[in-house]
């Protein structure tokens, strides 16, 4: 490595352009084109990466979610020394019967 630093900084740069004969600076740079093409991939990646990030974090609150209502039902299990579930405000009874007392 250390070789490579001392050739590169003793090597002079040559005045005269260095492409081979026949050769244009326009035959070997990407133009507009390349540009363009270059900028698409850019914002497609930032895009994905953005799209990606969201993804990810709704799965991590998700997760969140369902732990926190996984603890909350062992809370209540806890709580109830007969081991059946306490009902909340929104749970409605399900009887085989169709309902009929």
């Amino acid at each position: 490595m250390q070789n490579l630093l001392v050739a590169l900084t003793q090597t002079p740069p040559s005045p005269e352009g260095t492409l081979r004969p026949g050769l244009s600076e326009d035959m070997i740079t990407p133009g507009t084109w390349g540009f363009i093409a270059t900028a698409f991939v850019v914002v497609l990646t930032i895009f994905l990466i953005v799209d990606m990030v969201r993804r990810l974090r709704r799965i991590r609150y998700k997760a969140q979610v369902e732990e926190a209502l996984a603890s909350e039902q062992g809370d209540a299990k806890e709580a109830d020394p007969r081991g059946t579930e306490a009902r909340g405000a929104g749970s409605h009874d399900r009887r085989t019967d169709g309902g009929a007392s």
